[in-house]
């Protein structure tokens, strides 16, 4: 059912852009792909294909959780900060109790990275502090607390049956990471689709016509802050199984999440894009940093590349937004 107060062609036609904005991204994902064959003949096949999706699901995880986040209008910087706490956090739990089924770890982590976006979501709608600096916060808080809780040396072990979700395979040949890729990835396909999607992009291209037709603006983007946490900690899930327990598990993943969102034609300010091309803009990032390591680029400029496509990028998608503002025959922005 549509919400009352958004037009039905208004609708459609933001859904339309936003699948459109998909297009450039994955051409540039199918370009990467070719020069990666052409660089390692080998990459094609099964084995090393389903390796490379694997090794990019956490990230396309993340990438499908932030996009909520910023087609909603906000930002969530504190991610990468979940990521690293939800690999310690299991490690501890399994050395305080060492038969614990894997199914509940996951679940406590679930529910931690659910509560942490909770936080979020209601300091920023709530309180009214800006999501950059609420979860800037949230991200120092989490930090310090990993940091006073392991001394900079995390304790206890991650069991074979919790790590088999991150590192071993179905039926021999299929990496449980990619399912768990394609599952997340549907799932945020199919929220976008529904009622809550459309509320989404209404409240990120403009809260207060948003506001004024019915739409429960801050419950929406605390849903969203919400879900997001909860891909971060699945993303934790992942990164723990074939990384292993490090207190640096999640350092930068926020940005490179952020930088894979862009990358995939999602507006910085909400309201346009797809999560298509966010989740192809995290596989464009992993396909451009293994392309760069094989050329035998150093890997410490990886930030720099981040960087510069977050400008491009950005700047851009604020050159097609002033195109569509003056051009007459779209008369401004979708309403």
């Amino acid at each position: 059912m549509d919400h009352p107060g958004i037009p039905e062609p208004a609708l459609r036609r933001r859904l339309a852009a936003a699948l459109g904005t998909a297009a450039p991204v994955c051409a540039l994902l199918l370009a990467l792909l070719a020069a990666l064959a052409v660089t390692d003949p080998g990459f094609y096949e099964p084995d090393r294909l389903l390796a490379f999706v694997r090794r990019a699901a956490p990230l396309v995880i993340l990438a499908a959780g932030q996009y909520l986040v910023i087609v909603s209008g906000e930002f969530d910087l504190s991610v990468g900060a979940v990521v690293t706490v939800g690999v310690v956090t299991a490690a501890e739990l399994y050395q305080e109790f060492p038969g614990a089924h894997w199914t509940v770890v996951c679940a406590v982590l679930l529910l931690a990275g659910a509560a942490v976006g909770l936080v979020n979501g209601l300091v920023t709608t709530l309180l009214a502090v800006p999501s950059f600096i609420t979860t800037l916060g949230t991200t120092l808080v989490l930090q310090g607390g990993v940091f006073s809780w392991t001394g900079g040396s995390p304790q206890g072990y991650l069991p074979d049956d919790f790590r088999a979700m991150g590192r071993d395979d179905l039926f021999g040949w299929l990496p449980w990471g990619v399912l768990v890729c394609l599952a997340a990835g549907a799932a945020v396909v199919v929220l976008m689709r529904c009622r809550f999607g459309r509320t989404l992009l209404a409240t990120g291209d403009n809260e207060r016509a948003a506001a004024l037709a019915g739409v429960r603006v801050g419950r929406a983007r605390t849903v969203a802050f919400v879900l997001s946490g909860m891909a971060a900690a699945l993303a934790a899930v992942l990164v723990a199984g074939f990384s292993g327990v490090s207190a640096q598990a999640g350092s930068g993943m926020e940005f490179e999440a952020i930088t894979a969102v862009v990358l995939g034609g999602v507006v910085l300010g909400g309201g346009r894009g797809s999560v298509a091309g966010a989740m192809a803009g995290a596989f464009c990032l992993v396909a451009l940093f293994t392309l760069l390591n094989l050329r035998g680029v150093s890997g410490a400029l990886e930030p720099t590349v981040q960087g510069v496509i977050v400008i491009a990028a950005v700047a851009l998608g604020a050159a097609d937004l002033s195109r569509r503002r003056r051009s007459p025959s779209t008369g401004g922005q979708s309403s």
